[in-house]
């Protein structure tokens, strides 16, 4: 796809990936509509954007919501008169896979899954229609293993990733040159593990279990470990320029862990997971 002049709609645009690969497009052209459920970092993101000479438009509104991912791209079709990519990025973390009330798993996966969903729904016919678009959703390193102390988001992330296959082989069928790319990053050092901050109120209190805590502090340290969120975003262009499905941040990592369910498929020992324990304990 030639960049110049397009208009990429990007949710969770105000910060991390989000925001770097926002930028990233601006270098290249792209008119942008930021997406984000937090108005006031939306905010500042578009004053960035727009000091450095970008198109930028910014909608307030919740991935998990059809209606709000629609008043994204009826916003950029009326601002630019037309879509040409939607990158589904919006996330969170969050819970473990024991003991985590049902609550907190309708949230994780309202969001990190409903809202991927909710974006091919609203993008995915407009592209066909004008027989052009690129549909890039955020899954993660996590929707190719499982880990301890993050089944909600481990489940997600499986689900976008075989949500994304599904796609690509449908597109396929159309011919209509629109295409998916899955991202899988490694750690990147975004504010994912901050993500009680936009949590419901009523389930604040489940994040100050003292099991959340401990596996919030290994998840914090491996975050705070991890890549640039620019370096992601330097990945997702050319993932759309030349239309590539995958995107692995660590090709080495994600191979092996791969090829370590493949041993374990066949009978082999399962990969070892670190113990976990509570503060005290």
């Amino acid at each position: 796809m030639e960049l110049q002049g397009k208009t990429a709609v990007i949710t969770g645009g105000a910060s991390g990936i989000g925001l770097a690969t926002a930028k990233r497009f601006a270098a290249a052209g792209v008119n942008l509509v930021l997406g984000d459920i937090e108005e006031a970092p939306l905010q500042d993101a578009l004053s960035q954007l727009r000091g450095d000479g970008a198109r930028a438009i910014g909608v307030v509104g919740d991935v998990a919501q059809e209606a709000d991912v629609e008043a994204m791209r009826d916003a950029a079709l009326a601002e630019f008169g037309a879509v040409h990519v939607v990158f589904n990025n919006a996330g969170v973390g969050g819970g473990m896979t024991i003991g985590t009330p049902k609550a907190v798993w309708d949230w994780v996966l309202d969001i990190n899954l409903g809202g991927v969903i909710n974006g091919i729904n609203t993008f995915v016919p407009l592209f066909l229609e004008q027989r052009e678009g690129h549909v890039v959703n955020t899954a993660s390193e996590s929707g190719l293993v499982g880990s301890a102390g993050s089944g909600p988001y481990c489940a997600s992330k499986y689900a976008v990733v075989g949500l994304s296959e599904a796609l690509f082989h449908e597109l396929a069928l159309y011919d209509k040159n629109v295409h998916v790319t899955v991202l899988c990053p490694n750690f990147v050092r975004t504010r994912i593990n901050e993500s009680q901050r936009n949590m419901p109120s009523d389930l604040v209190a489940y994040s100050a279990n003292p099991m959340v805590q401990a596996s919030k502090k290994i998840a914090d340290d491996l975050v705070n470990s991890g890549i640039e969120p620019a370096e992601v975003a330097d990945l997702v262009v050319n993932a759309v320029v030349n239309n590539r499905f995958w995107i692995l941040t660590n090709e080495h990592s994600a191979t092996r862990i791969t090829e370590q369910r493949l041993e374990w498929m066949r009978g082999g020992r399962p990969p070892r997971a670190k113990k976990m324990t509570a503060p005290g304990s």
